[in-house]
């Protein structure tokens, strides 16, 4: 009986299958590289749009960052002009009251009184002089109260004193300005609530 040797084809066909798990093996190694890549490059697109967008969002925020320091510069700017604004106007309604004071001054002082010092902070005036009676004072306080731009006479200060020959106290008062034409309070005196109330004179010589 032949014998048949099937060793070389089994040996031939082992070879052949190595060969091709060895390119198959390959083929995937290579395909396994190409889809790093792709992907790799793929990620890195997207790193690189989301950083360019980034940017430009950035870029964005500095422009309105720099927008709202124009503004605030606008807004100070705005906030100096309204200040100079409210003084030129607070000096033009003013500008006549010292001139009707003076003149106030001049036509309510009665015969028997004289003003020795005027002082002025804000809207009080502080007034010295020398008297011949208390009487004479309280005159001179009534004429401030009428005279329209001067309100609330304070009778602070009135004593007697040597030195002038007929007038021998000396006193002093304070008032509020006022405007009659400005917008009357409350009170209609044309002048701050908190003020404080007219004093009565002190007794003492008689006219």
């Amino acid at each position: 009986m032949a014998r048949i040797n099937l060793l070389p084809w089994r040996e031939e066909r082992r070879r052949q299958r190595q060969k091709e798990f060895g390119i198959i093996l390959g083929i995937g190694a290579v395909a396994g590289v190409v889809l790093w890549f792709l992907v790799n490059g793929y990620y890195n697109a997207q790193i690189e749009g989301q950083g360019e967008r980034n940017a430009y969002v950035q870029q964005q925020i500095d422009q309105v960052k720099l927008q709202n320091k124009e503004i605030e510069e606008l807004e100070r700017q705005k906030a100096r002009l309204l200040a100079r604004k409210e003084v030129i106007e607070e000096l033009q309604a003013n500008r006549s009251q010292m001139v009707h004071l003076f003149d106030s001054l001049v036509r309510t002082i009665p015969d028997g009184v004289t003003l020795t010092s005027i002082q002025q902070e804000g809207t009080k005036l502080t007034l010295t002089g020398r008297s011949q009676s208390n009487a004479r004072v309280s005159t001179y306080m009534r004429n401030l109260e009428g005279s329209g731009w001067m309100t609330k006479p304070d009778l602070s200060i009135i004593e007697a004193r040597d030195g002038i020959a007929g007038l021998p106290y000396t006193f002093t008062l304070a008032v509020q300005l006022a405007n009659p034409n400005a917008p009357k309070d409350e009170d209609g005196d044309g002048v701050p609530d908190e003020t404080a109330p007219a004093a009565e004179p002190a007794p003492g010589a008689a006219p």
